[in-house]
């Protein structure tokens, strides 16, 4: 699939009342990969200047609702529509996936935990499918490690729906054991398939519940999710 780029690869953060990850975001793709970076506040309308729009975790919103429903009517969510309807990029992590849910980008939902609590880890993840824009520094099977913080991180659609993430190979990320099996023991919010990231058919709006962006600095400890961002680049542009 084609992407329309400018000379370098922009970056835009969506910044809701409400988000608090949009700075952790933006330490990895402006200080950590040195691209650049802006914060675009979510009642802006042009985002024709950003090659990758970047919906980042937290509460926007309050999740007044459910988490995102109130989010998607934001005049920055209109554009960011027609933004991956233009095959650029979007990536939306956590809170951000739930408001890709809403908005139609992705299928499925993401809903309350299936017991019914806040999961906040550090839990391994298996790579489904490496052959995307999203997951071209990982290996197929390959096992990382990614934080995971939310309450309706739940990932819920029909049969035909699931099929079609299955067949198409639309399913990204799942959770599994260190080991790299799916159990459901592995699965920390009952989500079904193990499901803790997936892409649209066109590969370029992916939606993923753990925090790449908390795992990408070294400083850290481990830098298992700073692959999203600069695979992101070598798949892309080839830096």
């Amino acid at each position: 699939m084609k992407i329309y780029l400018n000379i370098n690869m922009k970056f835009g953060i969506i910044v809701f009342p409400g988000s608090n990850c949009d700075r952790d975001v933006a330490w990895v793709t402006q200080e950590l990969l040195a691209q650049p970076t802006r914060m675009i506040w979510h009642q802006e309308e042009d985002i024709s200047d950003v090659d990758v729009i970047v919906i980042p975790g937290g509460f926007s919103y309050g999740d007044y609702l459910r988490c995102g429903a109130i989010a998607r009517f934001s005049p920055v969510m209109q554009a960011t529509v027609a933004h991956a309807q233009k095959g650029k990029l979007v990536l939306g992590i956590c809170n951000g996936f739930q408001i890709l849910t809403e908005m139609g980008l992705l299928p499925g939902a993401l809903v309350i935990n299936q017991k019914l609590n806040f999961i906040c880890n550090q839990i391994p993840i298996r790579v489904e499918n490496s052959n995307t824009f999203w997951t071209s520094a990982y290996t197929t099977g390959e096992v990382i490690r990614l934080p995971i913080a939310h309450g309706e991180g739940r990932y819920y659609a029909d049969a035909e729906t699931l099929k079609e993430l299955e067949n198409h190979r639309q399913i990204l990320f799942r959770y599994c054991t260190e080991d790299g099996q799916i159990t459901q023991e592995a699965n920390p919010n009952g989500a079904l398939k193990n499901i803790a990231g997936i892409c649209n058919r066109q590969g370029n709006v992916l939606g993923m519940m753990p925090h790449p962006e908390r795992a990408s600095d070294p400083i850290l400890g481990y830098t298992d999710g700073m692959k999203v961002f600069k695979g992101l680049l070598i798949a892309v542009v080839g830096v």
